[in-house]
Parts: C-alpha cells; structure tokens; sequence
C-alpha cells in the first residue's frame, strides 16, 4: 500500500466527470486499499480517485466518521469501504453541512447545502450490487465524493460571495 499526492485545485482534472469502471480487478483493489491509507493519511473521511489523478468512480470512505476523533473508539483501529460506480438514487429533505472542507481544496471550510438522507447504488469490492440509506455524516460524505466523480468541487455548493474570495485568493497564489 501506499500514500498517493492529493491534488488540489485549480487543477484541472479535478472538474471533469469520472468514467465508470468497467471491471473490478487487482489493479483496482490495490488502488482502493491506496486510497483508503492516503485518505486517513490526509487526514480525511472520504476520498475519489479523481483526487489522486484517477478518472474513474471510485470512492473510499472512513466507516467510523461518525464516532468523535477524541473517543477511544475511534483510536482503535481504522476501517473503510470502497463504492465502485457510486450513484444518489434518492435524495430526501434538507441540511446545511457545517464547516465541510475537502482534501484537494486546502484552506477553505464552509457552509454547504446538502440533503438531509440520500439512497446510494454501488457495487463493493467483491462487485456485487448495493443499495443503502445513509444521513447525517455518511449522507454528507457520499454526497460531496460523488461530487468530485462528477466534476463538482464543494464550493459549488456554498455562498456565492465564499466562492469567489476563495477563487481569488488562490489566482494571487498562482
């Protein structure tokens, strides 16, 4: 296993859609298994392979996001999932995430509207079909990873004003 760069924006293959994997073999559980250290690497809850420069729908997400970093538990050992082909098939209600930050848009937290429960389909890393409710965090995190598969950047989905200092603080950086 290995701990891959996370890109960051404004790279650009960071804003094209994901192509769906075809087939679920050696290479792409090795490269879930990278993705789940280098995610609690980061530190992170969730990551796509568009972040690591891999155009495909693969998503990891840390299993014990919900149990607060300062609990014993939490300590205890690490585990995630992988989604291959991740899609919201239902969406229900409303949220607001509070402070959302994402590992390839560095020093940016905020505000950002989400639904409240999503439906997901997937496959596992055995290749056999999913489909589950999640909310509160786990409805947070599938929503913004499936996100990065299509495209989409978190600050999309925060305060116009928000987005446009950040886009401008990071143009000075360039």
């Amino acid at each position: 296993m290995a701990i891959l760069e996370i890109l960051q924006y404004p790279e650009k293959s960071l804003l094209l859609p994901s192509e769906p994997v075809k087939t679920i073999d050696d290479k792409i559980i090795s490269l879930t298994k990278d993705m789940g250290e280098t995610m609690f690497a980061a530190p992170g809850v969730g990551l796509a392979a568009p972040q690591i420069g891999v155009n495909q729908r693969i998503i990891v997400y840390d299993t014990r996001a919900d149990i607060p970093k300062d609990s014993e538990d939490k300590t205890k050992a690490k585990e995630f999932k992988a989604l291959i082909n991740p899609e919201i098939i239902k969406k229900t209600g409303s949220i607001v995430s509070e402070n959302e930050a994402c590992l390839s848009v560095p020093d940016l937290t905020s505000n950002a509207k989400r639904y409240e429960k999503v439906t997901i389909k997937a496959l596992n890393i055995d290749g056999e079909k999913l489909e589950f409710n999640v909310e509160g965090i786990f409805a947070i995190i599938m929503q913004h990873e499936i996100d990065h598969l299509d495209g989409i950047l978190f600050f999309e989905r925060i305060s116009l004003l928000k987005k446009k200092m950040y886009k401008k603080r990071i143009a000075k950086k360039e």
